[in-house]
């Protein structure tokens, strides 16, 4: 049987530091952002914080073991910027980068292949206090954090995403609020947004000039917008709701532009565009990272939709993967310089039990043969796809929600730290088995 995917694709699982390393104070690491926001009353559903999570830092091993039990081919981590550089700037955590020499060299001994996120929203607290990503400054020490890591560990690393979702960091966490660091500034949130795009570029530039065989890019959270009706007034919300979440990101990054209808949409709030910024947004990557969960129904009188016909995750979102396919043909579509995409984050949290040594999570299985046959469509209507990386590798701290959800397809005991492999981490081992077979 010929597999439905490319030669070569890879299957991956991912995760990111805050969320499972745990180990937040050992060896040199100092506050980020979130471990100051998780000690806001109020700020975490369950009042909890990343101060243990998954308790990653010292269970590498195992944790190893268990993703080469599933067979993945790659492993999307993030970089704790806290635990490398303490500071945000200056010398760097001789023991924090220890921790990532030691993974990098786990998992090529068990032939997976490591691919880096730089940031995944644990801004050092160190920078924050100076005014976090609402200052240029960041950028600027954005891209030296960036060339010093891949200088260290670019020998072994041959993916590197910059940023991970700048819009949950700009949005979220400058403008509504509900992410670290708790600002609620609509004027800061969209400066915070162009440094970030800023920093991405020049971080790439940076890492470019040492001359090593990585491909770089940068992971974004897209989503096909619906309209309710077809009602005018939905139809400009439409509009404006994919300028805001979508069309704001791919068209700096691959026009050199923000959208017209945004810019006047924001009024005064726009953020203070330089000359040259545009040319460091643009900076051209190997690939673009697409995080996808679901589609978004939209109306201008904010009625609630009727749930989806394949149901809706514990998050309150609607199982939809033909959106998947929608997105990423638009993109293709608009974008005539697009590089490659790789699906960085694709997954559903539902309230598993345990069942003795079993988790049947038989909905998140569905979800993902729904969407891995997603990406097989996408692919079939031209679309160049290379890989597809499961959210998430384990159960873990999933932030404001604190230890509330389950994403995971490795359900964690939080207590005892056990480690059990859910029916929907066996599958994707059958899965990716099948797939490698057949190629």
């Amino acid at each position: 049987m010929s597999s439905r995917y490319p030669k070569d694709f890879i299957w991956g699982v991912a995760t990111s530091a805050y969320q499972i390393e745990g180990a937040a104070a050992d060896d040199g690491r100092t506050p980020s952002i979130w471990d100051t926001f998780c000690k806001v009353p109020g700020a975490i559903f369950d009042g909890s914080s990343g101060d243990i999570a998954c308790d990653h830092y010292h269970r590498l091993e195992e944790d190893l073991d268990i993703m080469a039990r599933i067979g993945a081919s790659a492993y999307r981590f993030s970089i704790s910027w806290p635990r490398v550089q303490p500071n945000g700037k200056g010398p760097m955590n001789p023991r924090g980068l220890d921790f990532y020499d030691r993974l990098l060299d786990g998992l090529l001994k068990r032939n997976i292949a490591p691919h880096l996120t730089l940031y995944h929203w644990d801004l050092p607290q160190a920078l924050e206090d100076k005014g976090g990503w609402a200052e240029y400054d960041t950028a600027l020490r954005f891209a030296d954090y960036a060339q010093v890591v891949a200088q260290r560990l670019g020998d072994r690393v041959k993916f590197i995403v910059t940023h991970n979702e700048p819009w949950i960091v700009s949005i979220l966490g400058y403008e509504t609020g509900i992410f670290a660091p708790g600002i609620k500034d609509r004027k800061k949130a969209y400066q915070a947004s162009h440094h970030l795009l800023i920093s991405h570029g020049l971080a790439v530039q940076a890492m470019r000039a040492l001359g090593k065989n990585i491909e770089f890019g940068i992971a974004l959270n897209l989503s096909p917008f619906h309209s309710l009706t077809n009602d005018p007034a939905d139809l400009a919300k439409v509009k404006l709701e994919d300028g805001l979440l979508v069309r704001w990101y791919t068209d700096s990054l691959f026009k050199g532009e923000y959208p017209d209808d945004i810019l006047v949409h924001l009024g005064s709030d726009i953020p203070t565009i330089k000359p040259g910024d545009f040319d460091a947004i643009t900076t051209p990557i190997d690939f673009l990272g697409v995080n996808y969960y679901s589609r978004n129904v939209v109306d201008a009188n904010k009625q609630v939709p009727p749930p989806g016909s394949l149901g809706m995750t514990e998050m309150g979102w609607e199982v939809y993967p033909n959106g998947l396919v929608e997105l990423c043909t638009r993109l293709k579509q608009d974008y005539k310089n697009l590089p490659a995409i790789y699906i960085t984050e694709n997954g559903a949290a539902y309230s598993d039990k345990l069942d003795g040594e079993s988790v049947h999570d038989e909905k998140r299985t569905e979800y993902l043969k729904l969407h891995t046959d997603a990406v097989a469509n996408t692919i079939a209507a031209g679309v160049d796809i290379r890989g597809y990386f499961v959210w998430s590798l384990f159960d873990n701290f999933e932030w404001a929600f604190g230890y509330t959800m389950r994403f995971g397809i490795v359900y964690i005991d939080y207590k005892s730290q056990k480690r059990i492999l859910k029916d929907s981490a066996l599958w994707y081992s059958q899965f990716i088995a099948s797939e490698k077979s057949s190629q």
